[in-house]
């Protein structure tokens, strides 16, 4: 199936910013919240050693699943500041990472990937996708491409041995922990991929597909009537002993692939499930009385819990929803009664380090609370730039979703050791 056209415009031309110091943060003056921004998208690429020539590994603790839930980020900041000068090296770090098979399923990583790793790297692909992102390597199918061949290789993971149906957490059996585990995020990963992939190519078998596992998660009780969004169960007990805990950024991936379907498809009933979910997470806000309206991760924070991958989920909720905004306007006073309170609350916890810049994590304690990572500030910058969602063009579909060859259209790939196969 032809996904798309090439085109060969201008190069972009990068927006000018000035950055500013988060504490001063106004959400109701667009230059200041891109100039924090700028501040804040500083302080987490100086976790990344990369360049726009090279992919590196984030360093220990992280694993490799959140140097693609970083990239998804900057592509994030790209699109609503306008500031360009990450660009090459977002789009070398995602090209270099697309493995022998052009999906994602890296050799080098094998032994950390799962399901929902993939996934995260298929979200990143699916935006670079949906807004024309730069795609400068010839040898290297084209963003859309790739998503579709994520998606099948997650597709074709479909496990029915075990609670008829549904994605386990882990791969491969050299990695036992979670291996028994069917988890949300993994397939919501495939819920939100299928969703995206069947608004930008019109083909209805990721329609089916989103519709099937939506179904599956429901009916295994892994989302509840109220819309919660529970964490997971075992394939050993047939998806009986639902893991009860919640996560922000496992609501949030299901919030946006119904909003996408909402548009997609008209109908109602994902709009009303996005309007519910979003209810259910009010849970994620107001820890205490002189917080409300807060953003936290409930599941870690207040018991200092947190491990590396936690600490970064706020970021991955602000960003679907407010993404689900653009399709479901209906949630926007919801936004503007939590969001923009955590905004600004975010902001204030972005006033740490020697610099007066760094970011914390526990946004309710009212300033910086010494807790600092790269996780921090990838959940301050989604939920600062995000206000400005309704200022940027929306996804891409169809015809308008073409291969942009620019920054240097002659180069030779730069992939290494991998061969270059077109799919």
């Amino acid at each position: 199936m032809q996904f798309f056209k090439n085109l060969k415009p201008a190069a972009a031309t990068t927006a000018v910013i000035a950055a500013l110091a988060p504490k001063d943060l106004d959400i109701d003056d667009p230059s200041s919240i891109r100039g924090v921004a700028k501040t804040i998208a500083g302080g987490a690429m100086s976790y990344y050693s990369g360049t726009s020539e090279k992919f590196v590994d984030l360093p220990e603790p992280h694993y490799w699943w959140q140097a693609g839930a970083l990239m998804g980020s900057m592509l994030d900041y790209s699109h609503y500041t306008g500031d360009k000068s990450y660009d090459k090296l977002i789009s070398r770090a995602l090209l270099e990472q697309v493995g022998p098979e052009f999906d994602y399923m890296l050799p080098t990583h094998y032994g950390q990937e799962g399901n929902d790793d993939q996934a995260f790297w298929g979200f990143g692909v699916m935006s670079a996708a949906e807004r024309n992102f730069p795609h400068p390597d010839k040898d290297v199918p084209s963003w859309l491409e790739l998503g579709s061949n994520i998606w099948s290789s997650l597709s074709s993971r479909w496990d029915t041995t075990s609670c008829n149906g549904g994605l386990r957490w882990q791969i491969f059996e050299s990695n036992p922990n979670g291996l028994d585990y069917k988890n949300t995020v993994s397939n919501g990963g495939l819920f939100q991929i299928s969703a995206r992939l069947a608004r930008a190519t019109g083909d209805k078998k990721y329609l089916e597909w989103a519709e099937k596992v939506w179904d599956w998660t429901e009916a295994v009780g892994m989302i509840d009537t109220y819309g919660n969004v529970f964490d997971g169960a075992s394939a050993s007990h047939n998806c009986t002993d639902t893991n009860p805990v919640t996560f922000s950024y496992s609501a949030a991936i299901y919030i946006y692939g119904a909003a996408v379907l909402a548009e997609h498809t008209g109908d109602k009933k994902w709009t009303e499930r996005t309007e519910r979910m979003l209810e259910a997470s009010r849970s994620f806000f107001s820890p205490f009385d002189n917080a409300t309206n807060i953003m936290y991760e409930h599941a870690c924070e207040q018991v200092f819990s947190c491990n590396a991958d936690m600490r970064s989920f706020k970021g991955y909720f602000s960003r679907f929803v407010y993404g689900a905004s653009v399709f479901v306007p209906s949630i926007q006073p919801t936004i503007d009664e939590l969001w923009h309170t955590s905004a600004l609350a975010a902001a204030k916890a972005c006033s740490g380090g020697s610099d007066g810049t760094t970011c914390g994590q526990k946004w309710y304690v009212g300033g910086f609370d010494g807790l600092t990572g790269l996780g921090e500030q990838m959940c301050a910058l989604e939920t600062v730039q995000g206000l400005l969602v309704g200022d940027a063009k929306p996804p891409l579909k169809g015809d308008e979703i073409k291969t942009v060859r620019t920054f240097d259209p002659s180069a030779k790939s730069k992939r290494g050791r991998y061969d270059a196969r077109r799919v």
